[in-house]
């Protein structure tokens, strides 16, 4: 019998990772749900799952509801929150060092190890902290969601006109529940690797434009003049912020490295981006 347990839970990520799990365990295995609102997680977690308080804040509460867990699925949560990623992060590690798991699956950056970005920060911090832990640990190395480019894209659609001042670099995007699957794949291998660089088939923002259904013009432009044009193109200040933010990081080279990692995990080719895009457009 092996004891797995899933963070975040009430997430888009953890939803898709724990019904996948779900369908993956032997009859006499076990799934814990960690969750910040416990009664929420309840009403949406399949029904054998065991709900417990998972809030990255309590270190206390996090140890003693990850006693007994053989395997952790570690989802790293939003940056920007009154405690820091980082401390969320390390309280997860420690919770879960003192509790005894012996298996982490961790949700981390792009090329983790050798990036830039002040994005990849605080999991280059986490990925020391579980190799310092002893832990057995996957570092789960997700590219780009096609999710994250929802609002760019709609907006894009409405107005006729995409700006891009990428330089034509490239991004691995997939959809966000193609990486939760490969995630709860993770957890049930006998012998996983350590990192996992998980992405989709590396591609511009024109191929990506160019995918989807809807006659748009593609505006090449410099990041200085990105928010000028922008704002000629009638995009309003959160959509600007959002754009300016992904496409600094694209430009950067960020997300350019791509594996085969997630079909591999997977066992089949991802959702064509085309079929992809009406999926998250419509």
């Amino acid at each position: 019998m092996t004891t797995y347990a899933i963070t975040s839970v009430t997430g888009r990520f953890g939803q898709v990772a724990i019904k996948q799990l779900n369908q993956l365990i032997n009859p006499d295995d076990q799934i814990i749900g960690l969750a910040r609102n416990v009664s929420k997680a309840k009403a949406m977690v399949p029904e054998n799952v065991i709900v417990k308080k998972g809030d990255f804040n309590e270190h206390t509460t996090l140890q003693e509801s990850l006693v007994g867990v053989d395997k952790l699925l570690f989802i790293s949560s939003q940056p920007g929150q009154a405690v820091s990623r980082s401390t969320q992060h390390l309280n997860v590690v420690n919770a879960a060092k003192k509790a005894g798991v012996k298996f982490i699956a961790y949700t981390s950056f792009p090329h983790a190890d050798t990036a830039n970005t002040p994005l990849a920060m605080d999991h280059q911090k986490t990925e020391k902290a579980l190799l310092d832990s002893g832990i057995k640990t996957s570092f789960l190395r997700n590219n780009w969601y096609l999710e994250n480019e929802l609002m760019t894209l709609k907006t894009a659609a409405d107005q006729k006109t995409f700006v891009d001042a990428t330089n034509n670099q490239l991004v691995g995007w997939a959809l966000e529940k193609e990486y939760a699957q490969a995630a709860a794949e993770v957890l049930t291998l006998a012998d996983p690797k350590s990192i996992y660089e998980l992405s989709g088939s590396a591609r511009t923002y024109t191929d990506l434009i160019n995918n989807m259904d809807a006659n748009i013009n593609v505006k090449e432009a410099s990041l200085k003049q990105l928010s000028s044009e922008l704002i000629a193109a009638h995009y309003n200040e959160d959509q600007i912020n959002g754009i300016i933010f992904n496409q600094t990081l694209i430009s950067e080279g960020a997300l350019a490295q791509t594996s085969s990692d997630l079909t591999e995990l997977l066992g089949h080719p991802l959702t064509n981006i085309k079929d992809a895009l009406n999926q998250l457009l419509n």
